[in-house]
């Protein structure tokens, strides 16, 4: 659960701010949007087989240029 407690004279704007990082750092809206509909077992495994060799290829392509 995130928190953010306001300062002591503290604008509550900032402390907005500072919620929407957190919330972005921690990937809370990713996994929202995940949960918002039921994703079949063989879908959720298709997803997750796509992002690794998307995560593959991008590795791979760094390290063609820095070789």
């Amino acid at each position: 659960m995130l928190t953010v407690t306001v300062r002591k004279n503290e604008p509550v704007e900032k402390a907005i701010r500072r919620l929407k990082k957190k919330v972005d750092r921690e990937g809370v809206l990713k996994i929202v949007r995940l949960h918002a509909y039921y994703e079949k077992p063989g879908e959720k495994r298709l997803r997750k087989q796509k992002a690794a060799r998307r995560n593959l290829a991008r590795l791979q392509r760094a390290a063609a240029r820095g070789a």
